[in-house]
């Protein structure tokens, strides 16, 4: 098979829920960030095969949001596109697939990432073509309905993926002191970065608005450089009413986001011909179910699967990227791997608590930091790796290039 390497990872900043980005939609953030990575590479129009983004709340106005991302972005008719729905882990499967295509020569260069507006996810109706005239009609927020529904019929979160979360507290033993701790040092980490630069060469701002209202987005809004233990302890648990033990807050658990992210997937030979730098070639990866009612510990099973494929361990890693859904669900993963929440290869800028989790381009902003850093670092192999809704995990294995 060909080789598949990770070429000039590119994002947006991640705007808060209703902030900064709110004013712009998913398939405006994928154009923006796609347009940006064709002009900084310098890619003909017609080299891209396909654009596949992961993207967990489509709607009809941007259906096959690669396509229409592809399209807007003035890439020609040529170029074909596609999404790829596996709630949090989306991202990330959206590169694995590009990488299968490339090693089996059914593409030759594809761009692969997500894009994710939860601002501007829209509510919905099941009872409307057929008539709800007698019956009513009830509409859904379908943030919240597709946590509520990801197990299916007979696995049902009535809490959601905050349930979850409570679930693995409770079953290893996580304290609220430790959750908050983890969310305070994400934070710490995430400002550091912004700080030193660390994002600036991956960031495409973003303008929304027009005229007098224009502005110009180029920060990451989430991270607040104001988190203390104290600030923490003060906010209530989101399952308070219904579980007087429960622990889970609005700090210690990942945001509602707004981003978009993007890599060329592509053959080192094509890089080369390009004018492209291969950062990290794709190993191994794997999927693996889990209860759905512990979907966060989807990490740890995932994981060994591809170390296993990989034939490589955990300390083999040098930079780990966990994605953080929820201070219990990170603890658990890594209380069950061994390690400690202040390893300095685990998460060093930042993750989902921090930074924030647009869901469908999580996984491939977590793919871009690790090939980054791995790079910072003259390490060898990444990790990226998150837990899903509706009980499974994902996690992949990355080699840095001339490593």
């Amino acid at each position: 098979m060909n080789d598949a390497v990770i070429c000039a990872p590119v994002r947006t900043p991640v705007g808060r829920y209703g902030g900064s980005l709110a004013a712009a939609t998913a398939a405006e953030l994928a154009a923006t960030t796609l347009t940006a990575l064709v002009e900084r590479t310098g890619l003909p129009t017609d080299a891209v095969d396909d654009v596949i983004l992961g993207h967990c709340n489509p709607n009809a106005e941007a259906p096959a949001i690669g396509r229409v991302a592809a399209l807007d972005a003035g890439l020609g008719i040529r170029a074909a596109g596609q999404q790829v729905d596996r709630r949090c882990g989306s991202g990330l499967q959206a590169v694995v697939n590009a990488a299968m295509a490339v090693q089996t020569g059914a593409a030759e260069l594809v761009v692969a990432g997500g894009a994710e507006s939860m601002s501007n996810v829209p509510f919905y109706s099941t009872d409307i073509r057929w008539g709800g005239a007698r019956t009513g009609v009830t509409m859904h927020d379908a943030l919240v309905r597709a946590r509520q529904t990801a197990g299916g019929r007979f696995h049902p979160v009535a809490g959601g993926m905050i349930e979850t979360a409570e679930n693995l507290r409770r079953e290893h033993g996580i304290s609220r002191h430790d959750q908050d701790a983890l969310a305070v040092q994400s934070h710490q980490r995430a400002v550091a970065a912004q700080q030193a630069g660390i994002f600036a060469d991956e960031m495409v701002p973003v303008t929304v608005g027009s005229g007098r209202r224009e502005t110009v987005v180029d920060v990451d809004e989430h991270p607040r450089a104001d988190t203390t233990l104290e600030s923490l302890g003060a906010l209530r648990p989101i399952m308070g009413k219904v579980d007087a033990e429960a622990t889970v807050t609005a700090g210690n658990a990942s945001g509602q986001n707004d981003a978009a992210a993007m890599c060329v997937v592509t053959t080192p030979e094509l890089a080369a011909r390009h004018g492209l730098t291969p950062l990290v070639a794709l190993r191994s990866w794997a999927v693996a179910g889990v209860p759905v009612e512990t979907m966060g510990i989807g990490p740890v099973p995932a994981t060994v699967d591809a170390l296993g494929r990989a034939g490589i361990g955990f300390d083999d890693l040098d930079v780990v990227e966990l994605n953080e859904a929820f201070a219990a669900q990170v603890l658990a993963v890594l209380r069950t791997w061994g390690v400690e929440p202040d390893d300095p290869r685990i998460n060093p800028h930042g993750s989902g608590i921090s930074l924030g989790h647009p869901v469908g381009a999580t996984g491939a902003r977590l793919v871009g930091s690790m090939a980054q850093e791995l790079a910072r670092r003259e390490g060898r192999y990444g990790l990226v790796t998150l837990c899903i809704g509706g009980g499974q995990g994902i996690s992949a294995v990355f080699e840095r290039v001339g490593a």
